[in-house]
């Protein structure tokens, strides 16, 4: 009976109980793991965010290699084709020289 009349005087006067100190630091607890699993949440939510960026990233990169092979290969079309065009006007040059040195003996 002395502890109860103590524990009630003390609550009265603004102290807590053991009891009540427990639950005290229970919400305390409670408090911090929720918001512990919200950052967790967001963080989550950030990586899924990001993973999906890598993905889009990736794709996009792959489209440009393909066009980058793409242009790579018409670029040596070009310059073989650029190369036989120039074979080509040399020797016609060399044609038109021999012409013309011929009608000037």
């Amino acid at each position: 009976m002395q502890r109860r009349q103590a524990a009630l005087g003390r609550a009265q006067i603004g102290e807590a109980t053991p009891i009540e100190a427990a639950i005290k630091r229970l919400q305390l607890a409670l408090d911090s793991l929720e918001a512990s699993a919200e950052r967790k949440l967001q963080t989550d939510r950030r990586d899924l965010a990001l993973a999906d960026q890598v993905h889009a990233l990736d794709s996009d990169r792959a489209q440009l290699a393909a066009e980058l092979d793409s242009a790579t290969a018409r670029v040596r079309r070009l310059e073989t084709a650029n190369r036989d065009i120039a074979q080509r006007l040399d020797a016609a040059i060399e044609t038109v020289r021999v012409i013309i040195a011929g009608e000037t003996r």
